[in-house]
Formats: C-alpha cells, structure tokens, sequence
C-alpha cells in the first residue's frame, strides 16, 4: 500500500470517531434536557382560595340631600336695620344674620317695668292693711262675750279685712299679668335679632338693609351641607334587602367608592315609577359634596350568600375551558373550574376547587403539568 493511501485511511477513521462522538453527545443533550426542565422549579405567585360573602347588586342614580335647608324668616315685623350675611357666607349655629329695628319694642318692654313696679307697691300696700286689719279683728275677737265687746266696730272690721283680701289678689294678679306681659316684650325684642338656626352656607339674601319686613317673610336661604344625606328611590321589589343599617356600596361620578349605611326606607311609593325613596348615610370623611350631587348606589338583590372564590389571575382559558394552576407538594396541578358571579376582583368557583387551594395568579402562563414550583403568598 503506498504511504499516501495509508494516511487517507487513517484520516477517514478519525474523521468517522468524531462524527460518532458528536452524535452521542447530541442524543445525550436531547435526552437530559426534559430532566433539567422538569428539575428546575418556576418561581410563581400564588393565592389562596378563600370563602367570603357575595351579595348580588343593581346601581340606582340617587343624589345628595341636606337634612337642613331652607328660609330664615322673620320672626316680628318691622324695618330691616342690618343684615350681616351675603350670598356664599359659611355661618354657624346662633351667628347673627339680620337686625329688625327694635326701639318701639324696647319701649313697650320699659312701659311693663313700670306697670310691674306699680303692681308691686299696691301688692305691698294691700298686703300692710290687710296684717293691721287682720290684728285688730283679732284683738276684737279676744273681747267676744264681755259686756266691752263692740260688735258693731267687729263687724266692720271683719268687712276691712275681706275687702283688702280682695286688694291682695288683685295686686298679685296683676302683677302677674304684667309679668307675663315682660315675658312676651323681652321675646318680642329678642327676636329682632335673627340669628342662624343651624350651620351652613347663604345661598341667598330676599331683602336688602332698610326694607319693611312683616312677620314672617324670608330674609336669607341656607343649605346646612355638613349634614348630607344620599336619597335614592328603588324599585319596591328591590326594598326587601334594605333594612335599616344595611351597609352598601356606593360611588361619585369621578369614580371614588364609599360606604353607605340605610337610614331608613320611606313607606310612600310612588305609583308611576313603583319606587319608594331611601335615605341613606354617607361615610365621606372630609370629601366635598353638594347638595343634589348624583351618586350610585348598589342595592342589593338579596341576602348575601357565603361562596368559595379565586382570584380573577388564577383563571387560564384553554379552548373555552376555565382552568386553574394549583400548588400540591412544590409541583403544578391543573384543575378545571366552574365559575359562577363576580366578587369585585374574584370569581365564585361552582366546582373544582376547595377552600385554602394555593391558585397560582403569576407565572401561570409558562407553567406545564407537574413542573417544580418556588411561590410567595400574594
């Protein structure tokens, strides 16, 4: 064989060992992948499947009312002397709002001092003559049977002391009477003074300083509007889950939520629409409001019911199939579900899984069967 063939042979064969090495190491990378795969554990987020009551609900269009809202009127008639508040004004519980003149009531309150003094001197007086002649009646009576004793002088004394009886009760009598007439001219000139009945806000003045106001016209409206209510009317057969004290959900038109609690539910429905009005309580903290305000509150169907719900994240559609990824020794499990309603942003699971079920929310997208999981609690 010449040396030329015998290196061609030579390179041939080594040619061949290296294919064949290569091709083993190839096979051994196919095989040995699936186990690295399935050794290698997903890292997940996961969260429990949990019971919690679910009340069904419908959104009624209420509005804001005020508890306290209307006219200030004038208690006594007369000429506006002031008035202290413009359109817009905050006020508060006993502020001063208007002046009614008052010097003619004043004088008339000055005339019943003087008649009261007057009543209490004769009241004095009758009171003194009716102890002397009461004294000497007695002193008289302590004669009787002897042959000194003045009947006739007796006689006309007895009629002294019954006469100035009658004085004393006139005297107390109209005393009283001038009493009472103070009484009503100091009400009378304390009323010329009008004051806020409540706090709240001047949403509008009826008169101007110097006109004639009679007894009651307006003089400004208020709106007390840090004592709102929420008045919604709801179809009668939606009532029955409307006790007093049922918290609901509500929301404003930028979207915030709060919580409501029923008042009370009005007995007067109104035979067009088949609604009776709610009032309901607002827990709005320090956000503003106004009155007539829309608002939408969630009337609930019925009585809640306690259901066992995951979260919406869990939730894998495989050809119009629910499924749900659910940790069991470190490893994945599918599970097929049966959904029900929504519970804000959960699911009601008909079937499927239990309560305390750790449902994979994150990472359940690149998850296989029985693939090796490391999870946090959501």
């Amino acid at each position: 064989m010449a040396s030329s063939d015998f290196i061609n042979a030579d390179s041939g064969n080594t040619l061949t060992r290296f294919a064949l090495t290569a091709v083993a190491a190839v096979a051994l990378v196919a095989v040995s992948a699936p186990n690295a795969l399935a050794q290698r554990a997903a890292n997940v987020q996961v969260d429990a499947v949990r019971s919690e009551p679910l009340s069904q609900t419908v959104p009624i269009i209420g509005r804001f009312v005020a508890r306290e809202q209307g006219a200030v009127a004038a208690a006594v008639g007369g000429p506006l002397k002031a008035i202290h508040v413009h359109v817009g004004d905050r006020v508060q519980a006993g502020q001063l709002l208007a002046e009614i003149s008052g010097e003619l009531r004043r004088a008339m309150l000055e005339q019943r001092r003087a008649e009261q003094s007057m009543h209490k001197a004769r009241l004095a007086a009758a009171k003194a003559l009716l102890e002397i002649t009461t004294d000497e009646m007695k002193r008289l009576e302590r004669l009787r049977g002897s042959a000194a004793f003045p009947r006739k002088q007796y006689e006309d004394q007895r009629h002294q002391v019954v006469r100035y009886t009658s004085e004393l009760s006139e005297a107390q009598s109209g005393l009283r009477r001038t009493e009472a007439e103070m009484s009503a001219a100091t009400i009378d000139l304390g009323r010329t003074r009008v004051l806020a009945p409540y706090a709240g806000v001047v949403t509008r003045r009826h008169v101007s300083q110097g006109a004639y106001v009679r007894l009651g016209d307006a003089l400004v409206t208020m709106i007390n509007d840090t004592d709102l209510e929420i008045e919604a009317d709801v179809p009668s057969n939606r009532i029955a889950g409307l006790l007093s004290g049922t918290e609901v959900r509500m929301t404003l038109e930028d979207g915030r939520i709060f919580s409501a609690t029923v008042r009370t539910v009005i007995p007067d429905e109104n035979p067009t629409t088949r609604t009776r009005p709610v009032r309901l309580r607002a827990q709005l903290g320090d956000w503003p409001t106004a009155v007539n305000q829309t608002v939408t509150v969630f009337v609930p169907i019925g009585p809640s019911r306690d259901v066992v719900s995951v979260h919406k994240d869990a939730i894998i559609n495989k050809r119009g199939t629910s499924m749900v990824y659910v940790v069991v020794d470190d490893k994945a499990t599918m599970r097929t579900v049966k959904l029900g309603e929504a519970v804000g942003p959960r699911l009601e699971v008909v079937d499927g899984l239990a309560v305390g079920d750790m449902a994979v929310v994150r990472g359940n997208e690149r998850l296989r069967p029985g693939q090796a999981v490391s999870f946090k609690k959501s």
